[in-house]
């Protein structure tokens, strides 16, 4: 269980006897998912080869064990077959890329315009060349080196010149027979965003939460909460070694010598939604999120075609956004395995929220209609079209004069809607 103070309903096993229960197993350490999956009223934890209804598992479980499990209808698990088409770094860029063209190709330049989040990426070793031809246009610049299969700021460092990534340039002029015997190690090589938005002269980043339940058709929802992660050291370019500085990572942070394991490196999304909404103004930080909207449908609309939908799937999607001093949001990386881990009390009573309302919408009591824009703290933002919100004003802003059902950063008064959206558990009744 986890350490900070428990969250939510806790259900006792008298309560659960002789009522129909949610079996659940869940393949993560102890985690915040763990707590919330325990607390959840009728749902039963099932251990190694039990049965189960509902499976949270890991993407490494995924890759072993999917292709030979046979599902009954009921069943949900949280990942799709091939996520990795969207969050592995090399495959998200190719698939934009991809799409991209496809919409210059089918409807023009301007439509194709709108894919314009994601800095100029190349895959290494397999687009070296191209990497160099690019490098060479712009001498001086700073990039920045990932390896595509990992998370966590782990083997990520930046550099200006071409000897610093000389050995991807041997790994990419190997013979296949030579790429047998050793594995080639895949890294993205991606332009450095050098003018990042400032708070206090720090560097940060944005984590927000879509949970997508279907592919085909799409069917996507964005989380109201979520938040900026901050570095430690006022940034400058004239120290691209420092990842204190350009790295915002948490695991990076918090080995940090001066972190304050208590404050943490974070703001709440509706706390930096204020700050930059008295700085610039209502209307450009609904300009700035109403983009990011566009960012998180874009790159799913790019590998719709590609993952394989299943009604067995959902996917809890966290998106990395970067700011730059314009005010434009940049897309950094999906990740398929968001972090749960808390890095406070604050956070840990976040996540919870995040995921019993990711529960909430997967819906395996059956409690919804299936025709809800918005369950507790998540907003229905596409259904095979875009959702509008039903006080939609034709003054307000959007090419087709609607506002979006989406409400990043804003009050999330999710308690009072689950009242009124949702039946009491059966175990509830009573009391």
């Amino acid at each position: 269980m986890s350490k900070y103070k428990a969250y939510g309903y806790k259900g006792s096993c008298e309560e659960r006897e002789g009522r129909s229960c949610v079996r659940y197993k869940c393949g993560l350490p102890c985690n915040t998912i763990q707590d919330v999956l325990h607390q959840r009223p009728n749902w039963i934890e099932v251990k190694d080869d039990g049965e189960w209804d509902f499976n949270w598992c890991d993407v490494g479980w995924l890759r072993e064990n999917f292709d030979h499990t046979y599902m009954e209808e009921h069943v949900r698990i949280n990942h799709f077959r091939n996520h990795y088409e969207l969050t592995r770094k090399n495959l998200m860029v190719k698939n934009l890329k991809r799409y991209q063209k496809k919409l210059e190709r089918e409807v023009g330049r301007i439509e194709a315009s709108n894919c314009d989040f994601f800095p100029c990426t190349f895959a290494l070793p397999s687009e070296y060349h191209l990497f160099v031809e690019e490098f060479n246009r712009s001498p001086g610049s700073t990039w920045i080196m990932k390896p595509v299969g990992k998370s966590q700021g782990k083997g990520i460092f930046l550099f200006r010149k071409l000897k610093d990534i000389i050995e991807w340039k041997k790994d990419g002029s190997r013979s296949e027979e030579q790429k047998d015997g050793v594995q080639v190690k895949s890294y993205v090589a991606q332009r450095y965003i050098e003018n990042p938005y400032l708070i206090n002269g720090r560097k940060f980043d944005l984590r927000v939460y879509v949970l997508v339940t279907s592919y085909v058709p799409l069917k996507a929802w964005l989380y109201r909460d979520g938040f900026a992660r901050f570095s430690g050291t006022r940034f400058s370019l004239s120290s691209i070694d420092d990842k204190y500085m350009h790295l915002t990572n948490v695991s990076v942070q918090k080995t940090a010598p001066d972190y304050d394991h208590e404050k943490g490196c974070k703001w709440q999304m509706q706390q930096l939604r204020r700050y930059l909404t008295a700085k610039h103004g209502r209307e450009v930080v609904e300009t700035l999120f109403k983009e990011m909207d566009n960012i998180f449908v874009r790159s799913l609309q790019s590998v719709q075609k590609v993952i394989i939908n299943d009604k067995h799937c959902f996917e809890l999607y966290g998106y990395d956004i970067l700011l730059d001093q314009d005010l434009k949001p940049w897309l950094i990386e999906v990740n398929a395995s968001p972090s749960h881990m808390p890095s406070c009390q604050e956070d840990y009573e976040m996540k919870c929220r995040l995921l019993e309302d990711t529960l909430n919408v997967v819906d395996m009591e059956g409690r919804l209609t299936g025709k809800e824009k918005r369950v507790g703290g998540y907003d229905l933002m596409w259904n095979d079209g875009p959702v509008y919100r039903e006080d939609a004003n034709l003054q307000t802003y959007g090419s087709s004069g609607f506002t979006a059902n989406t409400h990043l950063g804003c009050v999330n008064d999710r308690e009072k809607q689950l009242r009124q959206l949702l039946k009491p558990f059966p175990c509830q009744r009573k009391a």
